[in-house]
């Protein structure tokens, strides 16, 4: 772990340049410049918003700002995991030339995927404003949910990108998985109204990404509390994973080049 830390300071700069960088790269040739960061999400949620209402016939109160939340942490999530599991193969040309070590890539990526998240939580307080949302101190219990939400992410995209050098076909299984994870998350529906007795336990506490979207929106919409067991073992569940991570790339980056 103290390698690991080391080797965040070291390549701090490196990553947020990277990240920089591809921000840049990404708009360079867009009418609309960084304005898409917020117009996709804000179309998507226009979609979801509605299907769930007029087809769902949903009742859930804040339901722009209650369905913005789900989006804008699943694509924090899906987009982190599509790209850890090609991480390595798709930065050949660096790893391949230049040592960078590969958990770098994956912070980078999460400073990257992390500025665009921050813009679209800026749009959920402005919705929160337009559907006036009574303010509470719960709102504060947001910062350990997202601060445990992203120690968990980290953790599985160490182990994606680890076996996403060993077996190419984990991109098309990861892509599979996530389309059904996004369903059984509510992204754009209460799965607590939606779906009663065992199952619906289960889906907002075991699955993780929709325990952190529940409690996201409970403490930021609703004035109430994380589930704070879940809460607590999906953080040591994310500690556990990133250090397991870690030292799988630690102990095995030197077959990187090699594999790929």
């Amino acid at each position: 772990m103290n390698k690991f830390l080391a080797d965040v300071k070291k390549y701090k700069s490196y990553m947020f340049y990277a990240a920089k960088s591809e921000l840049k790269s990404e708009v360079a040739n867009s009418f609309l410049n960084w304005l898409w960061w917020i117009l996709e999400p804000l179309c998507f949620m226009g979609i979801y918003a509605f299907v769930f209402f007029f087809f769902f016939k949903g009742g859930v109160k804040h339901l722009t700002a209650f369905i913005f939340i789900g989006i804008t942490m699943w694509e924090f999530f899906n987009k982190m995991l599509k790209c850890s599991v090609k991480l390595v193969r798709s930065n050949k040309a660096i790893v391949s030339k230049v040592y960078v070590p590969k958990y770098v890539l994956v912070l980078e990526k999460m400073a990257l995927n992390g500025f665009k998240t921050l813009i679209n939580f800026a749009i959920v307080i402005l919705l929160m404003f337009i559907d006036p949302v009574t303010p509470s101190l719960h709102i504060l219990w947001a910062i350990p949910v997202m601060a445990s939400f992203i120690i968990f992410t980290f953790g599985v995209c160490c182990i994606f990108l680890h076996f996403g050098v060993f077996i190419e076909d984990l991109v098309n299984i990861t892509d599979i998985s996530l389309r059904l994870l996004f369903y059984a998350t509510g992204i754009f529906y209460n799965i607590a109204d939606r779906i009663t007795g065992i199952l619906g336990y289960v889906l907002v506490r075991v699955n993780p990404i929709a325990m952190y979207i529940s409690s996201m929106r409970n403490c930021l919409l609703y004035g109430g509390a994380p589930y704070w067991k879940w809460l607590i073992v999906w953080t040591l569940a994310g500690i556990l994973l990133s250090y397991m991570g870690i030292r799988l790339i630690q102990k095995n980056e030197n077959s990187y080049v090699k594999v790929i």
